[in-house]
């Protein structure tokens, strides 16, 4: 018994879960409406009306909770819902309306102009008899909203031009909101001349973008939509539209130039973002003249200004992203009565109908990355400060140029300790030759400088760092070149880690105590390394009779010094809270990232990312202290005396010992430490 009734339940549960799903978005926001309506009773839906307006919207459960339309303030009505009135006593409202004709039901919903008008043109006596049909109807506002010289003509020629207005806003079938599909096109009663239905996933409906109010109310003869608008015939598609009109010349010039005329012409819904010849006009003319001879950028440039669906203004009520043909996101939103593009209101003039779509003209031009040059990503990003120095250098030649190339580019946050400096040598190995992206760059991967170096692409779980420098946004991508936005100036290396380190006087005990311990050779091959280098002071906090011992021992040495040598590059851009690398030796260090200092077994470093062909290398003042080779009490092994040395002499170094190393190494140890520069005490 039990299971038959969690039966029923579930399958109740699923074909409520599936008639929600088979819902249009508009009957999705009229089901919300009334069920934040319910509590007034029957029937009975709550409505958004923006404040000082009479603008009335159904809410979906965004606009419930934000309150807002076009960044407007809200208030909240309730009124019967389509197909109801209230009755006199009763709460909600309970009565259905009676079924009518759609003339008297023009009365019942309050299109009465439309109703006057429809007697004053004889279209009434069509809609009082059988039939069935579907009737836009515009409100009173939105016929007292007509230029006063446009409803005359109508209204004084009332046998010809009102009918043929009216049947514009006619379809010859019974057409309810779930038969209003996105994209289609409704024959009219008028010549057959199509009108654009365009049916929004926030629930909005639109009528050749004129917003539906208050859908679906039944007559005996067919059913009448309210709308916000008279809507009017349009013949004409995108291009012709382009063609006629003396504000987009030069857009006409450019859509020829770049061969969209067929695309404009073809059947579909598009929105063009049409640039004025005052947008064109905005753009400096080395600019303009140079995208308009280049057809490769000129046709990404238009393709920026071409969405892949048709979008009304009135569908606009909150931000959304759009896509255009190029392949960029636009942010579409609204500000009251203005549209906005990425946050500005740069269009013009709105809701142009063509029978492939709509037309908003824009005042600004939408430049996309791709046809940019890189001095014009540089210039209007955050890098800018880093691009001033690439001009300053003499290097601006390569930014404007048509050679394909990578600009590594520092942030500008990088100098806010800092002067910015222009060291041509160094900045032009921030030019990689070829364009690149860094999605596809492999580890390991060599990028070719102008100066002819090879920088080294190295691949880490949470990031991608070309040498020392980790990528810190993302790519830009221009007509010719790929701009890299990177956390700082990055090291070219210079010689192997061995080199490196005999070039640095911090180093000298360092460098003589490898050689001793036979690890020249390792140092110099071509590998991967991250070597955390133990700086002169870090060996003169070692006691003088233990370092004496150890030294002796140039196995044991070899073996701690190689505790200091990771198998792999690290760079700092790579560390995260903790990083684990197995080093030479064996054992693993612990590399972590607290407060930009960089720690290795929670010692800090005194310099990181010194970089050398085959590895990197840290500069430490602490010599690290290998873990145990088996813990305390599990081994009856003697211990390892040269090991027991180390851990000492780790230990005492932590509270600052200095003692002179004169007399503790062996001799040719001391003689390679004389050779090194190291002054005997």
């Amino acid at each position: 018994m039990r299971s038959g009734l969690l039966c029923l339940l579930a399958l109740a549960l699923a074909l409520t879960v599936s008639w929600a799903a088979t819902r249009t978005p508009y009957q999705q926001i009229l089901h919300h409406s009334r069920i934040r309506g319910r509590h007034q009773g029957p029937n009975v839906c709550a409505v958004l009306k923006v404040i000082a307006t009479n603008r009335k919207y159904l809410p979906n459960c965004k606009l419930w909770y934000q309150r807002k339309i076009c960044g407007k303030q809200t208030v909240i009505a309730y009124e019967c819902c389509p197909g109801y009135e209230e009755v006199p006593g009763e709460k909600g409202c309970p009565a259905a309306l009676p079924l009518s004709n759609l003339y008297e039901t023009l009365g019942v919903v309050g299109a009465t102009t439309t109703q006057l008008y429809s007697f004053s043109s004889n279209l009434s006596a069509e809609i009082t008899g059988p039939g069935s049909y579907t009737i836009f109807a515009p409100t009173n506002e939105a016929w007292a909203s007509l230029p006063a010289e446009t409803l005359d003509s109508l209204v004084s020629n009332v046998n010809i031009e009102l009918l043929n207005a009216l049947r514009y806003h006619m379809v010859n079938k019974r057409l309810l909101t779930d038969d209003l599909r996105h994209g289609i096109s409704l024959p009219s009663m008028y010549q057959n001349i199509d009108i654009q239905i365009h049916h929004y996933p926030n629930g909005i409906v639109t009528v050749n973008c004129a917003r539906l109010l208050k859908a679906d109310h039944h007559a005996t003869n067919g059913v009448v939509h309210l709308i916000d608008k008279v809507i009017s015939t349009t013949t004409n598609n995108i291009m012709q539209i382009v063609e006629l009109e003396e504000s987009l010349d030069t857009l006409r010039t450019a859509v020829a130039a770049a061969g969209l005329n067929n695309l404009l012409e073809s059947e579909g819904q598009f929105t063009l973002l049409a640039p004025t010849n005052e947008a064109f006009a905005k753009i400096p003319e080395e600019t303009l003249n140079r995208i308009l001879g280049d057809p490769e950028a000129l046709k990404d440039l238009l393709s920026n200004h071409i969405l892949k669906s048709a979008m009304c203004a009135e569908a606009i009520i909150a931000g959304l992203s759009v896509e255009t043909l190029e392949g960029n996101m636009l942010e579409v939103g609204c500000n009251g009565d203005e549209l906005t593009l990425n946050g500005r209101p740069i269009i013009a003039n709105k809701d142009v109908i063509a029978t492939n779509g709509v037309i908003h003209y824009v005042n600004e031009l939408l430049i996309p990355d791709s046809a940019k040059t890189l001095l014009e990503l540089g210039s209007e990003s955050d890098v800018s400060t880093s691009v001033e120095l690439f001009r300053q250098a003499g290097l601006g030649s390569y930014l404007t140029g048509k050679e394909r190339l990578t600009l590594l580019v520092p942030i500008n946050s990088f100098y806010k300790d800092q002067t910015p400096f222009a060291d041509r040598n160094l900045l032009r190995d921030h030019i990689v030759k070829g364009q690149h992206s860094s999605k596809y760059l492999f580890h390991g991967q060599k990028l070719e400088t102008l100066s002819g170096r090879e920088l080294r692409v190295f691949v880490y779980r949470n990031n991608l760092c070309i040498e020392n420098a980790c990528i810190a946004a993302h790519d830009k991508r221009g007509r010719f070149g790929t701009l890299f936005t990177v956390d700082k100036f990055l090291t070219p290396p210079v010689g192997t880690v061995m080199d490196v380190l005999k070039a640095d006087d911090r180093f000298s005990t360092l460098v003589a105590a490898i050689q001793s311990a036979g690890l020249t050779e390792t140092l110099n091959r071509p590998r991967s390394f991250t070597v955390f280098a133990p700086t002169n002071e870090a060996f003169r906090t070692i006691p003088q009779g233990e370092l004496r011992k150890l030294m002796g021992n140039a196995n044991e040495l070899a073996n701690i010094l190689k505790y200091h040598i990771g198998d792999e590059i690290l760079v700092s851009g790579a560390v995260g809270a903790v990083v684990r690398i197995k080093s030479l030796q064996g054992d693993k260090l612990e590399v972590s990232s607290k407060n930009n200092v960089i720690n290795v077994n929670k010692e800090p470093v005194a310099e990181a990312d010194i970089m050398a062909t085959n590895g990197v290398i840290y500069a430490v003042n602490t010599v690290l202290q290998p873990p145990a080779s088996a813990p305390s009490g599990q081994s009856d092994e003697p211990a390892d005396p040269g090991m027991e040395i180390f851990r000492h002499a780790s230990a005492l170094s932590k509270v600052g010992i200095k003692l002179s190393l004169t007399g503790f190494l062996k001799a040719e140890a001391v003689e390679r430490l004389t050779k090194s520069g190291f002054e005997e005490e």
